[in-house]
């Protein structure tokens, strides 16, 4: 009777498994060119940022929804008015006897720290963990791919940081600011910055 051994031995496709599993790593971030508007507004949420004007001597934050987005020689007949406080405002007349501001004119204006990257990973980071451990044992029993793994790890990492933003409140928008956008979440207007974050692998 003759008998067959078989060698079930997979060190060597292990070895090129883990190999492979090195060479990637996944990137999270904003990913647009450095000097582009949306980078600078990350930025300035990530690390804080104190604003001044480039030209003239104040800025033109908008009070009015009629006025974002648009220059305010966009729109006709504004003039200066100083509130009781002392702060300038640019506003048009409403009626015979109301006055509509538009725009808040300051100096500078300082934007808090309100990190959603490097805040949302470490508060996310045993999560993150978990689901890694997870899909590096589907490699390991060859269920998916090291690329797909970094590529799903990505994406789990991302959906995490945008809950995290999503969520966060603090520190909070100032009254002006909550009036204006409608929403008393200080990251969160239009959505655009939310929806920038993504990921990339890349080779480590």
């Amino acid at each position: 009777m003759s008998i067959t051994i078989k060698d079930t031995n997979n060190i060597d496709k292990y070895k090129k498994i883990i190999k492979e599993l090195c060479s990637y790593k996944v990137r999270i971030g904003i990913f647009a060119s450095v000097d582009s508007d949306l980078v600078k507004i990350a930025a300035a949420h990530e690390f804080g940022a104190s604003i001044k004007p480039k030209n003239g001597r104040f800025l033109t934050i908008p009070v009015n929804k009629k006025a974002k987005g648009k220059n305010p020689r966009d729109i006709s007949d504004l003039f200066v008015i100083r509130a009781e406080s002392g702060e300038l405002f640019l506003a048009k007349e409403k009626g015979k006897s109301d006055l509509e501001f538009y725009y808040w004119l300051a100096r500078s204006v300082e934007i808090p720290e309100r990190s959603f990257i490097r805040s949302g990973f470490d508060e996310r980071l045993p999560k993150i963990e978990k689901e890694a451990t997870r899909l590096v044992k589907d490699v390991l029993v060859m269920k998916i791919s090291p690329r797909l793994c970094f590529e799903l790890l990505g994406d789990y990492i991302v959906g995490e940081l945008k809950d995290y933003m999503t969520n966060l409140d603090s520190p909070p928008n100032s009254t002006l600011t909550k009036n204006m956008k409608g929403s008393s979440n200080p990251l969160i207007d239009s959505g655009r910055l939310r929806q920038s974050i993504s990921y990339k692998v890349v080779k480590a």
